[in-house]
């Protein structure tokens, strides 16, 4: 029989952890405003949009280790693959707010969970109990609910083309699932700086490349507003932010916290059409935070049964060390 630890959730890490995760949830729902606002303008550049946050990670984290001089951990080429598995993620998810609903995104979005839950279990040994299974299944669950509130509350716009879009954030979200256990991976081998550094670096050159072959013409032909620009601006800040935190989120407590945090950014996104644009919003939204709050600290929490496991294992090899050396200080041995 599995039982629950509430005491779990009171530890410094897990607390840190839920908090963090709701910052970077936060910034995941203005970086998706923003590209939605983009889009709106008729912008088609999903590239450029994240080469400026790309820029800015390489000066600061790049200065930072050009500072400590610091000796690189692991190889370049894995970074460089990180990084173009991170760009196309970003144009694939950008690309489809020209082709379906803001709400289809970040719902879909989610398919990135199971993803990561496969990834992690098979390409870093970690272990899923009942518990962390529960909690992913009740985050899931309020999202549901948030898809039940759109259709009921009828503010689910179709989109131009909401199946290309569709698949084209299905396919982000899949590329997003190998870059957060890439992460992961890497950062417990390297570090902060250093993933940050080449993350930026190699994503700026993959970016810049990409704009120079497809989105030349299109930046060309944009009246640059000072809207527009502040818009790029916003997104680059945004990115910047998103990236520096994920990383100590993930270094912390993981790919899959990471990943249920963002769950919870459609509620942020009710809040800011709540009180930003004076929108009503569906009660189901409220019980569908709840539910997806409730999911993020069930799967925070930790197992008694693991717990009682490993201390009566450590127990256990104490009393036969005793034992061993009530033997050996026998007299005649």
């Amino acid at each position: 029989m599995v039982c629950f630890n509430f005491n779990g959730i009171k530890s410094k890490k897990t607390l840190i952890g839920l908090g963090l995760g709701q910052i970077i949830s936060l910034f995941s729902t203005l970086i998706s405003f923003t590209a939605s606002e983009i889009a709106r303008k008729g912008i088609s550049a999903p590239t450029s949009q994240s080469f400026l946050g790309y820029v800015s990670l390489a000066l600061v984290y790049g200065g930072i280790m050009l500072y400590r001089r610091s000796t690189i951990k692991v190889k370049w080429y894995n970074y460089f693959l990180l990084a173009f598995v991170d760009v196309e993620a970003n144009f694939l998810v950008v690309k489809a707010y020209q082709n379906t609903s803001m709400t289809s995104i970040m719902l879909l979005d989610c398919w990135a969970i199971p993803c990561v839950l496969v990834f992690t279990w098979v390409f870093l040994r970690t272990k899923y109990r009942l518990m962390k299974t529960s909690g992913v299944f009740i985050c899931i669950i309020g999202v549901v609910m948030v898809v039940f509130s759109d259709v009921h509350a009828g503010d689910r716009a179709g989109g131009s083309n909401p199946v290309k879009g569709d698949f084209l954030v299905i396919a982000g979200a899949s590329l997003y699932a190998v870059s957060n256990v890439t992460e992961e991976y890497l950062v417990k081998s390297a570090d902060m700086i250093e993933l940050m550094s080449f993350l930026g670096l190699f994503g700026a050159i993959i970016a810049a490349i990409q704009i120079g072959i497809f989105e030349r013409g299109t930046l060309k032909a944009i009246h640059w507003s000072t809207e527009a620009i502040l818009l790029y601006l916003g997104v680059a800040l945004a990115l910047f932010m998103f990236y520096s935190l994920i990383t100590v989120l993930i270094m912390t407590n993981g790919a899959t916290m990471f990943n249920l945090s963002l769950l919870t950014s459609d509620m942020w996104a009710v809040l800011i059409r709540t009180f930003g644009y004076h929108e009503k919003v569906d009660w189901l939204y409220f019980l569908a935070f709840a539910t997806t709050a409730t999911g993020l600290i069930v799967y925070s929490m930790k197992e008694k049964d693991q717990e009682e496991h490993r201390t009566g294992k450590v127990v256990d090899e104490e009393a036969m060390q005793r034992k061993l050396l009530d033997e050996d200080d026998e007299p005649g041995t």
